[in-house]
């Protein structure tokens, strides 16, 4: 009788052994990336960074020659945000002259700034957060979530905008499509230091990557090279 019950003991007592083992693993994989982003010093980007970036993501993709034809003029970039700032004081420093370019702003399926960030609750509060420097101009939700296309393309023929915030891959179709134009534009910000609850970035989101290369191509690599575009990292 005594093998009878020892038998079951011992086949009981290596399931638990090889679970505990795989939730071990698994608590110190997901440890360990926390950890790392959660200790490590936030330091804010730099245009260097960007240059990585497009690197990286078109190495496998691209020659050395055309790898080269993507890097970035240094003159294109525009003061980096060192977290001291605000969205509305960042916007103040890269833009002191604000005022007197919106005025003189009168073409219609155009911004004057654009600001490209991770999602549309992002853009929502960066809306809020530019309050003292906007005045009175006119801002434009760039995004999918709750607002179809077609609404943006009828905005954007209808009325002047000076400020548009939101996501890569909304305003890349809307460039794509013919509905915003880019050669107007004189200030593209990126939303690089903020973190998501997950403590990512938004260029740490493959998707969100991918958007923005493809959209850095459509036209606004080239207008910094002509230096009428100027680049910022809040």
């Amino acid at each position: 009788m005594g093998r009878i019950f020892h038998l079951p003991k011992e086949c009981f007592l290596r399931q638990p052994k090889k679970t505990k083992t795989e939730k071990a693993k698994t608590k110190k994989r997901k440890k360990k990336i926390t950890e790392i982003l959660a200790k490590s010093e936030p330091k804010p980007g730099a245009p260097e960074d960007l240059q990585q970036l497009l690197a990286d993501y078109y190495c496998s993709r691209r020659s050395v020659i055309e790898l080269e034809e993507l890097r970035l003029p240094e003159s294109c970039f525009l003061q980096a945000n060192d977290l001291t700032h605000s969205l509305s004081s960042y916007l103040k420093e890269i833009c002191p002259k604000w005022a007197k370019l919106r005025k003189s702003h009168s073409e219609k399926k155009s911004v004057l700034v654009l600001v490209i960030c991770s999602s549309a609750v992002r853009a929502l509060e960066l809306i809020r957060s530019m309050t003292a420097f906007r005045g009175d101009s006119k801002v434009m939700k760039l995004f999918a979530k709750h607002i179809k296309i077609q609404e943006q393309v009828r905005l954007l023929e209808k009325r002047v905008v000076h400020l548009g915030v939101g996501t890569p891959g909304r305003i890349k179709e809307l460039v794509k499509q013919g509905a915003l134009l880019l050669n107007p534009l004189r200030f593209l910000v990126f939303d690089w230091n903020w973190r998501d609850q997950k403590l990512r970035r938004m260029m740490d989101i493959p998707e969100i990557r991918k958007e923005t290369c493809e959209l850095l191509e459509m036209g606004i690599l080239s207008l910094c090279k002509s230096e009428s575009l100027k680049l910022g990292l809040f």
